[in-house]
Order: C-alpha cells, then structure tokens, then sequence
C-alpha cells in the first residue's frame, strides 16, 4: 500500500497505463485521492453528459454555432454560440450563450462555453464544455 495520498484536480486524467489506472483506482477507493470542483455556481457538461443545473436535468445534444471572435485577433462582432439541449428529457431547445430561458418562473442560462476559440485551430464538438446557471 502506498503510504501517502495524492490530490488531484476533477479533470486530470492518467496516462495510458493500465498500472496506473488501477493505482487511481485503488487509491480512490481507500479515500486517498482528493477531487477538486470549482464552486462557482456553473454546472457544466459536454455533448451527451446530463447535468443537474438545480433539479433541472440539462443535456447538450448539438453545437448549432461557434462563431465567437477567436483569441488574439480582432473582430467587428463578438460572435455567438448556441446550442440543442434537452431540459428534463423533453423536446431539444435552442439555447444561445449569455440568454436566458424562462423556464418555470426561473431562468436557465447558457453561461459558459469552453474552449474559447483560436484562430487556425478547428475545434470539434466533443471538445466542447458548457456551462449552466439557474436563477429564481
């Protein structure tokens, strides 16, 4: 058994060793290994992950557009993203970075999308993080 204990933040990964994989493995299950989350309040999830944005089940089905301004240059607008996201199952809504959705006498926002763009980088889809806040 390993004597001291790791920490490591939420999205680190181990590298392709299968030794590796089943030390995390182990370590996690004894209690040694520390997860690290940002308590921001922002709820994220990529393409096909559920998350729970306070109750409210929030899936990302489709990156409709990314035509945010990329990073070091300079742009006339600053561009948009939007999204299909399912809420709580039902039918795909369109939702669009920064907008509010009414839902219930709430609001659910799109308030964050990662990574930001870069000139002559393609990103693909299942690169993607959003972010969600809900508010009364």
């Amino acid at each position: 058994m390993i004597g001291d204990c790791w920490n490591m933040n939420r999205t680190a990964s181990f590298p392709a060793m299968p030794g590796l994989a089943a030390l995390g493995l182990t370590l996690a299950l004894n209690g040694c290994i520390s997860f690290h989350t940002v308590n921001d309040g922002i709820t994220r999830a990529q393409i096909g992950e559920t998350a729970q944005v306070g109750g409210i089940a929030v899936t990302p089905v489709k990156l409709l557009e990314d035509s945010r301004c990329p990073q070091e240059t300079q742009c006339v607008w600053a561009g948009r993203v939007r999204i299909e996201a399912r809420i709580d199952g039902g039918d795909p809504v369109e939702l669009t970075l920064g907008q509010p959705l009414a839902l219930a006498g709430r609001s659910l926002t799109l308030a964050e999308v990662q990574p930001e763009p870069r000139k002559d980088i393609t990103r693909y889809s299942d690169e993607y993080r959003f972010g969600f806040t809900l508010s009364p």
